[in-house]
């Protein structure tokens, strides 16, 4: 029994929650997601959660951390507490997330550059421009390359052809 547990061993949310740095509301919604299990009750409508929660909450939070879904968890906890192996299908997924994580650098590279791009043409605006009048940034903006798609979909297609390859 540890100490943070009622009489029968079990934690009790608020002392749960506290010790896994979650809210109770958080923990009964993972409860309704099936990412843990719903806990016993006490004869006084208590929840009781076995000792073996505060791990699968902590497993939750650092899967949640490295872009798993709370969905996405559920699936694949209810086959592990099944017996099931579904290490492939994490795998799977991580693969999926690093690649999105991916695609998404390459779009802020392409929108770093830019904005760089940008305000190097508005300083020279700025420059050409009397304080205090309109120097035309916003138009100059949107007046730049209207009918040109955004470049992130380019990125996008560049950095997906280079993950196929690999």
């Amino acid at each position: 029994m540890h100490d943070n547990s009622d009489d029968k061993g079990f934690w009790r949310i608020g002392l749960l929650a506290k010790a896994a740095g979650v809210s109770p509301d958080t923990l009964r919604h993972y409860e309704r997601k099936g990412v843990i299990r719903k806990p016993v009750r006490s004869a006084n409508g208590y929840r009781g959660y076995p000792p073996e929660t505060l791990d699968r909450v902590r497993l939750v939070r650092r899967a949640l951390a490295v872009g798993f879904t709370l969905n996405e968890l559920s699936q694949v906890l209810k086959v592990r507490d099944r017996g099931g192996a579904p290490c492939r299908k994490v795998r799977d997924l991580a693969t999926e997330k690093l690649s999105s994580i991916e695609a998404q650098l390459a779009d802020m590279s392409v929108l770093r550059d830019e904005l760089r791009s940008t305000l190097n043409d508005w300083d020279a605006r700025l420059a050409r421009s009397t304080p205090g009048s309109p120097a035309g940034l916003l138009e100059a903006l949107a007046a730049s390359e209207p009918n040109k798609p955004l470049r992130t979909a380019d990125a996008r297609r560049t950095l997906k052809r280079k993950v196929s390859k690999s």
